[in-house]
């Protein structure tokens, strides 16, 4: 492992809206390209890179389950959509040459891979990024638990949560201007502070397993490499010691 790198396995969390960019519902090609852009830069510094992606874009179970529908039938439909949003990051970074597997919780062999855990880490340390769809394959489950569900599975050094801002704050800094942005957060204290970072199931799942969460802006020019290195800026929840 290069010198400079602090992480040497990692998951990308990005949620489905990031894939919208400017618009209101689907995909943005332009951000699912800068996006690979991050990924690939990233993969070249030769980290093992894995990615789960939410399906907020296209179709949201909560908001399904809030019209009438029944809750089970919406989550699985938001898995679905996070299939198609694998399949568009797949296609994005292997035009770049990354090499990347799609391994689906809801076996769909026409379009990826079953989710099998052995062969995940086998990509892996061949060099090829590994997209998880479908979440946990459960309803009740958000994306969120799903990554930090293969986090621990496939043993990566911390879990990058992706979003619109460079950390976590104790409001939101797009509304209330004097925010304050916090350096380094305790598990429990995301918890009992309700910092709405990821769900009480994730943040839970990643203590237990001792997988630091690093929340940063996928917004950032090469903000991810820079996390990858421990530099840049984001907020890092971990075990206090």
């Amino acid at each position: 492992m290069p010198a400079d790198l602090k992480y040497r396995r990692v998951l990308l969390k990005v949620s489905g809206e990031a894939l919208m960019g400017e618009r209101d519902y689907g995909l943005d090609p332009a951000m699912v390209a800068r996006i690979a852009d991050e990924i690939e830069s990233v993969h070249d510094l030769g980290v093992e890179v894995c990615l789960v992606i939410g399906g907020g874009n296209i179709f949201r179970g909560l908001s399904g389950a809030a019209v009438g529908m029944e809750r089970a039938s919406g989550d699985y439909m938001g898995m679905l959509a996070t299939v198609i949003n694998s399949l568009a990051m797949q296609n994005e970074l292997e035009r770049r040459e990354v090499s990347t597997r799609v391994q689906s919780a809801i076996s769909m062999q026409a379009v990826c891979e079953p989710y099998i855990r052995r062969r995940a880490i086998r990509h892996l340390e061949k060099g090829r990024v590994v997209i998880f769809a479908a979440g946990t394959g459960n309803p009740f489950f958000t994306t969120d638990t799903a990554a930090a569900l293969r986090a621990s599975e496939m043993g990566c050094d911390a879990l990058l949560k992706a979003t619109k801002v460079d950390g976590v704050y104790d409001a939101d800094p797009h509304l209330v201007p004097d925010a304050r942005r916090f350096e380094r957060l305790d598990y429990r204290e995301v918890l009992a502070r309700d910092l709405q970072v990821m769900d009480a199931s994730a943040i839970s799942l990643a203590r237990e397993n001792r997988i630091p969460i690093l929340v940063f802006s996928i917004f950032e020019n090469g903000g991810f490499a820079q996390v990858v290195q421990g530099k840049g800026r984001y907020t890092i929840i971990e075990e206090s010691p």
